[in-house]
Parts: C-alpha cells; structure tokens; sequence
C-alpha cells in the first residue's frame, strides 16, 4: 500500500483524500490543516489529524507521498518541508506563485531522489487526450492560430471575507487559482510563448480581489503559429464557457463547454473524429463549480509511477513552465501597474 497524507482540508484537500480512500493500493494515514478538525469535516476519515505540518512530520507516521493542497501561497513552503522528509508530493496546482520556488522545488527532489507530481487533471478529459493527438501526429497541420477563452463567474460567493482566495501573496491572480488548467493544456499541445502583449482590467471584483478579473492576453508560439488568451471572472451567475479553437494548414477544431469538455467543431481534411468517452463531470463546490473531477486517475497515475508501472502525468519540469508563463504575463500587469 502507498501510504498518502494530506496537507490542507479545504475542498480540493479533501477530494484528494476521498480519492486516496477509494483507491484499493493507497491508504491515508494522517490530514493537516491549520483549523480544527470539526470545522473542515474531517472526522469522516478516521484518521490522525494534526494541526501542524512538523507535528505531522514529528508524529513517526509512516508516510510515501504528502498531498500539498493549501492555499497557492504555501505550496512552495510545504511541498519543500514534505521533501525534507524525504516524502514524494503530490502538488495541487499551481506549484508555486513564482518560478524561483518550483525551481527550488524540483532541485529539493533531485537532491531527495523524489517525485514531484503536479495536480492538472484536465489532461484526463476525453477531448485533451484526442486533442493531443491530433496536435501531436500533424492530423491538423501546421498550427497557424490558437485561442483560449475561459469565461467563468466568480463573486462574493466565491470570494468571502477573510478568505486567502483573492489576495496577492495567496492567491496570485485570476490566471494562477481559475485558469493554470487551460494554460497547462495550452502548454502540453502548443509548447512554449513568446513575444506576449496583454491588457488587463478590474471590472467588478474591487472589494472582493487585490488584482485584475479580466483580460487579453495574445503571444507567438517559439514552435510556431500566434496565440491568444481571453479570460474573466466577471461574468453574471455562472461560468460560460472554457473553449479552445486551433486553425490549421488542413482543418479546424473547438472544443468548448463550460469545462472545455465537449468538440464543438471538427473539420480536417480527410478525417473522421472518433467517438470520445464522456468527460468526467464538473467539480461542484455548491454555489460554483469547477474544472472536471478527474483527482482519482491522479491518484492512480501517483500509485502507477511509483510502483514502476507508468509514468507522471505533469512532472515538476511542466509545472514549473505553467508557472512561468503566467508569471511573465502578469508581468506585463504589474509594470502597467508601476507606470
């Protein structure tokens, strides 16, 4: 059995350690959070709980892998204390708010002889999988233009008073907490950006964030073809759609939904599309919901690398370019800001 201990009971901690439960190979053996265990219902798991990270390492449980899933700000910090202990990780994204830290990261691991995983679970939808291989085996062409739209709500049902979600130094921004997802995925089929211009905007999130909810952003691709991402966090009640479209030299696909879950669109020259599986449904967070519940096959990938059978899905190398390229995208916000 691999034995996991979770770092941070919020919502996506403690689907992981549902996920954890589930999994016939894995076993969880502790939680940590910084509130007490009735507040973040926790009981439910019957497993010790610890209130602090080095009381948990301190505790002499036995522990293979540690599921960093705190707010953004301190994953660098426990991702970096889990491998001091010589744990593998498993990092909810982003990795870190800064490339220095997912470099101190992966160097931490190198030193360790330990696995870095990094939690982007939209790589398991249907349609990114057979996205890649139309990207991947030139079924497409050339890839002239990509455009990424991600346009979801977010309000004060999202954004509550006291909360780490929408501050500077937790949070990081729209692109880091709503969107790295599409960006990884934009990463994975597209490679690297260049040349980026963006502009960005605060329309209606003054009293609820420390920074923009909305822009447009467009770039050169270093493998080829130009790029755009339109983002925002204003829109009314509920989330409208995370789309992608690629023009290439032979066809065209979109694939839209709300989660980018569904192939609106494919015309290539001489292709049938192939009948995909159902995409997982939306992680649901009551009054929001989110990116697709894909954390079990995760899990699975976690227990299938480490048993020498697979694998890592997103290592710590691509976690650190998604963190690195909205980095020099904010970038451009925070100059305009000093301006």
């Amino acid at each position: 059995m691999v034995k996991f201990a979770v770092i941070g009971a919020g919502h996506i901690g403690k689907r992981h350690a549902e996920m954890i439960k589930r999994h016939e190979e894995a076993e969880l053996v502790a939680i940590c959070d910084v509130k007490p265990i009735s507040e973040v219902d926790a009981e439910k798991f019957g497993v010790p709980y610890f209130n602090d990270a080095d009381e948990l390492f301190n505790s002499g449980i036995d522990i293979d892998v540690v599921n960093v899933c705190t707010p953004n700000g301190f994953h660098a910090q426990h991702s970096l204390l889990a491998l001091n202990h010589k744990k593998h990780i498993v990092c909810e994204k982003p990795m870190a708010l800064h490339k220095q830290d997912c470099e101190a990261i992966i160097y931490k691991a190198l030193q360790m002889h330990r696995n870095v995983f990094c939690v982007m679970q939209n790589r398991y939808s249907p349609p990114s999988a057979w996205i890649k291989e139309v990207i991947e085996d030139k079924i497409i062409g050339d890839v002239y233009m990509v455009q990424l739209n991600c346009y979801w709500n977010r309000d004060e049902r999202y954004y509550k008073q006291g909360s780490w979600k929408g501050t500077e130094d937790l949070d990081g921004g729209t692109l880091f907490t709503q969107f790295s997802h599409f960006i990884d995925i934009m990463y994975w089929l597209f490679g690297d950006i260049k040349d980026i211009q963006a502009k960005f905007n605060d329309f209606n999130h003054k009293g609820l964030t420390t920074f923009e909810d909305s822009g447009f952003v467009n770039f050169n691709f270093i493998n080829g073809g130009m790029g755009s991402i339109n983002f925002s966090t204003s829109v009314w009640d509920t989330n409208l759609e995370s789309s992608l479209t690629v023009i290439g030299s032979k066809g065209s696909v979109k694939i839209g939904g709300q989660y980018m879950d569904k192939v609106e669109y494919c015309h290539i020259k001489d292709y049938t599309m192939p009948v995909l599986a159902e995409t997982n449904p939306a992680n649901d967070y009551g009054a929001y919901k989110g990116s697709a519940n894909n954390h079990g096959y995760i899990i699975d990938n976690v227990i299938d690398t480490l048993k020498g059978r697979n694998t890592i899905t997103t290592n710590a190398l691509e976690g650190l370019k998604i963190v690195d390229i909205i980095e020099r995208i904010y970038s451009l916000r925070n100059a305009d800001h000093k301006s």
